[in-house]
């Protein structure tokens, strides 16, 4: 039996805008929503500090495993365009930023054994992007979409949930995106939420910054 959960939040982020709720969360079915936006720029950064290391070693190969989720993942950010691209909009251009954003999440979610858009000690899930993808100037905005199927899953299975609900579709064909991260980890057998299946957990965060 295969069991599939997406869920979709949103996050806007302005200089000088005032507080203003857009949505609460609601919860249909398997589908969960959410809708955030806050502000004042200053007080929500997170600051981050960088060390480099000199690399003395080759890194690993991939394994046969990673490179197919390496391919799922680009699968779906082909797919994910050519809805865009259906509809007029400007292909999203892959972040390596949001796709750390993405990876932090997918495989926080499948180690700890949570389905949210909130880290497992409760941050919003803007918080976490905001680490990796922090605001330049004036203008910040990020949304994501959230996904599991057990055993695995195909491109076509995602793109297709989220096209077939509302605030993932949205998401996805948002006009004011730029950039998007897309990060799918397998566990053998998740805890929690998962009820120790094997699963395939894919995560999506879309951004633009000016």
């Amino acid at each position: 039996m295969r069991a599939l959960v997406a869920a979709a939040a949103v996050s806007l982020l302005v200089l000088g805008g005032a507080p203003q709720a857009i949505g609460s969360p609601l919860e249909r079915s398997l589908f969960r929503v959410g809708v955030h936006r806050t502000p004042n720029l200053h007080t929500q950064h997170a600051h981050t500090t960088r060390l480099f290391l000199k690399r003395t070693t080759r890194p690993a190969r991939p394994t046969g495993a990673q490179l197919g989720l390496r391919v799922l993942e680009l699968d779906i950010l082909g797919r994910i365009n050519a809805q865009r691209g259906a509809r007029a909009l400007r292909p999203l251009r892959l972040s390596r930023s949001l796709t750390a954003a993405a990876s932090a999440h997918s495989r926080q979610m499948g180690q700890m054994g949570y389905f949210e858009h909130e880290s497992f000690g409760g941050a919003p899930f803007w918080k976490r992007i905001d680490h990796y993808y922090p605001a330049s100037r004036g203008y910040w905005s990020v949304g994501e979409n959230i996904f599991w199927e057990s055993p695995d899953t195909t491109a076509s299975s995602a793109v297709h949930e989220w096209m077939t609900s509302a605030p993932h579709r949205q998401n996805m064909l948002a006009r004011e995106w730029r950039e998007i991260g897309l990060a799918a980890a397998h566990f053998d057998s998740a805890p929690g939420a998962f009820g120790g299946r094997s699963v395939t957990i894919v995560t999506a965060d879309f951004g633009v910054r000016r």
